[in-house]
């Protein structure tokens, strides 16, 4: 084995280390990535060729975490782990991206990176390893790659930035973002803010390329010494310059007049472009078109749409749907458009629109975490669909795709620093947004409609927040921003900056970057012009609803919470949840005990008032502790010579003696009671056993002495 380790100073006493030669080693690139007791597995894997008839960059990025990486067992009846779940779909996808742009257009071949967590410690963050390992790897492999890169991650806490935080440090960080970057370019940014201003984001942005530019120098020198410098050699693209001039001269000027014509509706452009190339192969005859090389004109043909349509914002600051570069779409919302929803929007910018609703529930309704590193709960989900209908696609639905967890997560990350907390929200969050019409920005759609409807559902949110994607085209020494993108400019452009955030600053951000070298002066021109686009859509929807409502909708449940003495949490219960459970099938609520920090915590959840007091009235009744002096009225349970027991409270009788059931002397007691009767008594003691002394007597006027 030839073994070639590398070290990373973090600065702070942390070290990262990387190492190839010594496991994986029939990979095309392998390497173990550790840092404390955390440690990462990558490999990558790239076909030899390329399969035919393909004009795109295969790539598939998996991370996965074992189980036994922190000494634990899966769930489950098969013990094993399944599936990813959404936490490793939202790390695939941020190595993903940061690694996707950065093949060769022209390379063409099946390419597999796969992240592993073998070892783990519960307080280091291994999603911040993760870019840094699959680099790694591909640094030290033969397969083309304009890299290297890394991910790290950035948080302030306290007022003081720090690299890859800890999991406790990111509790208390007011800013938390994941860059992208290579040595000289960012690439990606994600991440989520406590309300910070654009600014700090950017100084967050700066600190985090700095770490990245030393962690990719190391993967420079790694691949010199494991002698990797040199890469494949590889030919997967046909080409016919004459074909290509062809194409280009016979198509461009019309599909420039095609997007000068600033069409807004999305289908009839698509379908003005796709006459041009139709036209263009009208003049072949079948037996011609059987020799062309169609898949060579359509990609020909695509770059042709490409340049014109970037040519048309630079030279005319004009867009494909007629607006200028800093304008914003139509915007018409509506609330409690679905009357049995808790709450409910419709948010419509453009030809981008999501009907969202908020479904209000109790702590049963929490999402449970079970994952390799984190364990616990989760009482506030958002969750994004894209059905195909939404673009006009004729295809089946199959499940939730990568794309719709991180979007989905995005808005949900836009949105949860804004909700109430402790006791001001007793209550397990749902959001659903379902994308109706889908034209770009479909998750800021969310972010949106998501405000609207959490404020229709009465919740009382700190404030409301919007969101707006930026793009961005450029050319040599000129550019254009581009507020409120389109699919198409999504497409065609060289930037997807996504901003959410309040009136007073950023609450989330994701940003993709598809060109080298783009300077901070343009980032801030984007963050200044995202800024001024998301305070207008705050007026929009304020036209709409302007605070959230005072009342909760008819549907919706309402939670009262109270406290109860540790020691009678079993009386509330029963014997086998007796007692519970007719009080809620007697009174229609439901009722959640829980115990903390030794004492019971009970929630009463129902949609009537009356539901709610019928069911305190019973709880109260059985955890009260009786108080010497008060008056109760009870019911005779039995009768004993010397007295009668008296339930004075749900479980818990007194003994009411002979001697104190009226003032004259008594024979026997049912001379004047019988069981079943309803008294009035007054607890006089209780003795040190506690047991209950009663007194019927004291309640009656005392006869004169004859």
């Amino acid at each position: 084995m030839k073994i070639v380790n590398k070290e990373i100073d973090l600065g702070d006493g942390r070290i990262i280390n990387i190492e190839t030669g010594k496991l994986a080693k029939q990979a095309d690139g392998s390497v173990v990535v550790k840092m404390g007791n955390t440690m990462l597995l990558a490999t990558v894997v790239s076909a030899k060729e390329a399969k035919a008839d393909v004009d795109f960059m295969p790539l598939s990025v998996d991370y996965k975490e074992n189980y036994s990486a922190a000494g634990r067992f899966p769930g489950g009846f098969l013990r094993r782990e399944g599936r990813p779940n959404d936490s490793e779909i939202l790390v695939s996808r941020l190595i993903d991206r940061a690694l996707r742009p950065l093949f060769p257009d022209d390379y063409h071949a099946d390419t597999f990176v796969n992240v592993s967590l073998i070892s783990g410690e519960k307080d280091t963050m291994p999603d911040a390893l993760a870019g840094l390992a699959a680099s790694a790897a591909l640094a030290v492999s033969d397969i083309p790659f304009q890299g290297p890169i890394s991910e790290c991650r950035v948080a302030r806490v306290d007022g003081v930035f720090k690299v890859n935080p800890s999991r406790s440090d990111l509790e208390i960080a007011d800013l938390e973002i994941m860059v992208g970057a290579t040595i000289d370019n960012i690439l990606m940014v994600e991440g989520e803010m406590k309300e910070v201003s654009e600014a700090e984001m950017l100084e967050a942005i700066k600190i985090a390329h700095a770490a990245i530019k030393v962690q990719c120098q190391a993967q420079i020198d790694l691949a010199e010494e494991v002698g990797s410098t040199v890469k494949r050699e590889y030919s997967h693209e046909a080409k016919d310059e004459d074909l290509k001039a062809k194409v280009w001269k016979e198509t461009y000027d019309k599909v420039y007049a095609v997007a000068a014509k600033c069409n807004a509706n999305k289908h009839e452009r698509a379908a003005d472009f796709k006459a041009v190339k139709e036209e263009f192969l009208a003049q072949y005859s079948e037996e011609e078109l059987a020799e062309l090389n169609t898949t060579l004109v359509g990609k020909y043909y695509h770059d042709v749409e490409k340049e014109a349509i970037r040519n048309l914002v630079l030279d005319q600051r004009v867009r494909l749907d007629g607006r200028k570069t800093d304008e914003i779409r139509p915007i018409w919302s509506e609330v409690d458009y679905l009357p049995s929803a808790h709450g409910s929007a419709v948010f419509t910018r453009g030809e981008t629109q999501s009907l969202t609703t908020v479904t209000l529930g109790t702590k049963l309704d929490n999402k449970l975490i079970d994952e390799v590193l984190r364990q616990g709960k989760d009482n506030f989900l958002l969750h994004y669909n894209f059905p195909p209908f939404s673009t006009g696609d004729a295809r089946p639905q199959r499940g939730t795709g990568r794309r719709e967890i991180g979007h989905g997560n995005l808005a949900h990350r836009a949105l949860k620093n804004m909700l109430p907390t402790g006791d001001e929200n007793p209550y397990t969050i749902r959001i659903v947004s379902d994308i109706l019409e889908s034209n770009g920005s479909s998750s800021m759609a969310t972010v949106c409609a998501g405000t609207l409807a959490l404020m229709d559902a009465g919740l009382q949110i700190k404030k409301p927040v919007t969101g707006i994607a930026m793009g961005l085209i450029t050319k040599d020494d000129k550019f254009a921003v581009l507020s409120d993108i389109l699919g198409d400019e999504d497409h065609l452009g060289d930037m997807d900056f996504k901003v959410t955030g309040t009136r007073d600053g950023i609450t989330a951000t994701q940003m993709d970057i598809k060109v080298d070298g783009l300077p901070y002066e343009v980032l801030e021109q984007a963050l200044e012009q995202a800024k001024i686009g998301r305070l207008h859509i705050l007026d929009e929807i304020s036209k709409t609803l302007d605070a959230p409502r005072a009342e909760f909708k008819p549907y919706a449940p309402r939670v009262v919470k109270l406290t109860i003495p540790k020691d009678t949490i079993g009386a509330l219960i029963g014997p086998g949840g007796k007692i519970i459970q007719e009080i809620q099938a007697s009174t229609g609520a439901t009722i959640i005990i829980e115990e903390v920090d030794n004492q019971g915590k009970v929630e009463v959840v129902a949609t009537s008032k009356e539901a709610i007091d019928a069911a305190l009235a019973r709880i109260k009744g059985i955890v009260a502790v009786p108080e010497v002096g008060e008056i109760y009225k009870g019911k005779v349970k039995s009768i004993v010579a010397f007295g009668a027991f008296v339930e004075i409270m749900p479980g818990k009788d007194g003994l009411l003696h002979i001697s104190e059931i009226e003032w004259r002397r008594l024979d026997k007691v049912d001379e004047v009671l019988k069981e079943g009767d309803i008294i009035e008594v007054k607890l006089i003691d209780v003795d040190k056993a506690g047991k209950l002394k009663l007194s019927r007597k004291v309640l009656l006027p005392r006869p004169e002495k004859k």
